[in-house]
């Protein structure tokens, strides 16, 4: 046991961080995966953990303290179906995460690099589009919320000539679920929301 897993049991550290990773020796039960991208605070991941104790949750955030927040909130509410991988969203889906393993993913408010300049930073590309599709189970599904318009309609760019995925029915969180974003947005303006399913 190395010295984030004594201190951090909810975190997932990898030996090799160039292979998938064996999420089995990770989980206390062999349940369906479900990730939560870009989790932030982690509001909606440990509420939905919570209302779902059938399934095994991983939240992929890039701040350490986020990681380490979320890991005291797990433990003090006995989230055993919770883990938490510090890594970068594009790099954690395209490199780590294996075949076919994820039932759901939940992306939501990814940052929308809004300047010209920065559009090359976004997440959503075709190599992301690939590792989406890769590491989904055959008809999981992809969640996804924002409250930039242009950004939203880039993503939808992405998905809809694309015959490996189909449109599904929006995910719509409960309020407890809700991201600090969603919270300040929600009042605001419209938020984008659109699901897709992997094909069969």
């Amino acid at each position: 046991m190395n010295v984030a897993e004594k201190h951090e049991p909810f975190r997932i550290v990898p030996e090799d961080w160039i292979r998938p990773i064996s999420m089995e020796q990770y989980f206390d039960s062999d349940l369906p995966l479900e990730v939560d991208l870009g989790a932030g605070k982690g509001r909606f991941l440990l509420a939905h953990a919570e209302r779902n104790p059938d399934t095994n949750f991983l939240g992929i955030e890039r701040m350490l303290r986020r990681i380490r927040k979320m890991g005291r909130k797990a433990g003090a509410r006995g989230l055993r179906n919770v883990r938490l991988l510090r890594m970068e969203a594009y790099y954690a889906t395209t490199y780590l995460i294996p075949d076919s393993s994820v039932r759901c993913y939940y992306i939501f408010f990814p940052d929308p690099w809004p300047k010209k300049r920065h559009h090359g930073n976004r997440l959503f590309s075709e190599q992301f589009m690939k590792a989406l599709h890769r590491t989904l189970i055959p008809a999981g599904a992809i969640h996804i919320a924002t409250d930039h318009r242009p950004y939203f309609e880039e993503i939808m760019s992405y998905f809809q000539p694309d015959t490996r995925f189909e449109k599904v029915p929006p995910f719509v969180p409960g309020e407890e679920e809700q991201t600090d974003f969603e919270r300040y947005y929600i009042e605001r303006g419209e938020i984008g929301r659109c699901s897709y399913a992997r094909r069969d």
